[in-house]
């Protein structure tokens, strides 16, 4: 049994037909698995991001030491500039 047949299908796509800001993430994240690096960035930009802040989220609830909390933000903004931009140029909304 492959990791595809795990995938969590967009429920945004299956409603109302686009595609969401996060479309692409999950099959990304299985690319980088696989070490297939560039092809995981072409299709969702924010992977490298997204792992980044998956492992800070990670560090802030395993490290009561430091606090985490801004850089957290700064990630999370990061993240959500990356995926806007990506989202409309892979649309091609600003483009037409």
């Amino acid at each position: 049994m492959a990791a595809e047949d795990y995938m969590v299908s967009c429920l945004n796509k299956k409603i109302f037909g686009i595609e969401c800001f996060g479309c692409g993430a999950q099959r990304a994240m299985l690319m980088v698995w696989e070490g297939r690096f560039a092809e995981a960035f072409q299709l969702f930009p924010a992977v490298y991001t997204l792992i980044v802040f998956g492992i800070t989220v990670a560090l802030h609830f395993l490290d009561k030491k430091r606090n985490y909390a801004s850089a957290l933000v700064i990630m999370a903004i990061l993240n959500s500039v990356i995926m806007v931009i990506s989202y409309f140029m892979r649309n091609d909304f600003l483009f037409k």
